[in-house]
């Protein structure tokens, strides 16, 4: 499509306006302070800090690692199906508010059954959300079950095993948690099985890792979307790869500033990798964390950085359509709905 030129004054608009797909969501990190204190009022559980105000003050972190602490903290409210439920519910409302129009959602179940909370509980909660969404909200979304890093291959075989009788309730794997130490190919076993049931490949690489991890994460995992991937400018011939391969990059602006991965979004390099021809896409990654869920990250971004302009908002939200595991004809009718809001804004420019 030739995308119309649009003011930049209207772009705020635009960015919130268009439909699009979140593919990089964290669950557990969508749970607001409020949420979390009353999950833990209800499942009576003192926690650490005084008020809303005070856990919400601790979200100050330095890089990754100590987010992941204060993370682990926060989901260890979550004890019964109905709070998955609630927390998948919370996220669900606000992207369908962002005209999110389908989400696949991360999910990491070894950070409840190691609490004791039996992975059905987790994965019903979450799946019964996503039913009602569909149906209520009118937003599409689906889970994707992530093995943490951290630990070893055994466990995220375990993990796997728990889960396959639910195999119906979620459409892949993926691989999250410290990235630094723990490369892709550490879980090699793992995914190939996974890739033998028929699940979707996604993993995180090149977040704070290097580009080696991108290219472990490609052959030995043959994941089909890299989570992240910024580090990829460090690498000439990955970026010729990931570019001629179409692999997408779930993006995510403001994480990559909270956890210094960027000091300030002016410097992110975003429109970098998109000049180069990479599949983009932008994300919230940990919201409730971050910042900001996906519309704060489109306007942030997009005010920070001038030369993004309404071209490159039609090729993030394209990306993002095209990137889902969703079927062909869904992808066509949500890329339709944004070439006719483009249309729309053009056609109203006084």
């Amino acid at each position: 499509m030739k995308v119309p030129v649009i003011p930049h004054q209207r772009l705020p608009e635009l960015l919130r306006a268009m439909p699009k797909a979140e593919l990089h969501i964290h669950i557990e990190g969508s749970l607001e302070p409020e949420l979390i204190f009353a999950l833990a009022e209800r499942n009576h559980l003192t926690l650490p800090y005084a008020s809303v105000e005070a856990l919400r003050d601790a979200y100050a972190f330095t890089d990754l690692q100590s987010f992941l602490d204060i993370y682990y903290a926060g989901a260890s409210v979550l004890l019964h199906e109905q709070d998955f439920y609630d927390m998948a519910r919370a996220y669900l409302v606000r992207a369908a508010a962002d005209n999110v129009v389908h989400a696949e959602i991360f999910f990491d179940p070894q950070t409840h059954t190691a609490r004791g909370v039996p992975i059905e509980v987790v994965v019903n909660g979450l799946y019964r959300a996503c039913a009602d969404a569909r149906t209520e909200l009118g937003i599409s979304a689906s889970l994707i079950l992530c093995f943490l890093r951290h630990l070893s291959e055994d466990d995220a075989f375990a993990t796997l095993e728990q889960a396959l009788p639910l195999q119906d309730k979620f459409i892949g794997v993926g691989l999250d948690s410290s990235e630094v130490g723990h490369p892709p190919e550490k879980f090699a076993r793992v995914f190939a099985r996974c890739r033998d049931l028929g699940l979707h490949l996604v993993a995180h690489a090149g977040e704070e890792g290097p580009p080696a991890y991108i290219w472990s994460a490609l052959d030995v995992l043959k994941v089909e979307r890299i989570d992240h991937g910024v580090q990829a400018v460090h690498d000439a011939q990955l970026m010729q790869r990931l570019a001629a391969e179409r692999v997408a990059l779930t993006v995510c602006p403001l994480s990559n500033q909270k956890l210094c991965v960027f000091p300030d979004l002016a410097d992110h390099n975003l429109l970098q990798l998109l000049e180069a021809g990479l599949a983009v896409t932008v994300n919230s990654d940990d919201p409730a964390y971050f910042g900001g869920y996906l519309n704060d990250n489109f306007t942030q971004l997009f005010a920070a950085v001038p030369a993004l302009n309404a071209k490159h908002a039609y090729q993030l939200a394209f990306n993002s359509l095209e990137a889902s595991f969703v079927p062909q004809a869904d992808k066509n009718a949500w890329q339709h709905q944004l070439k006719a809001c483009f249309e729309r804004f053009a056609d109203h420019q006084g």
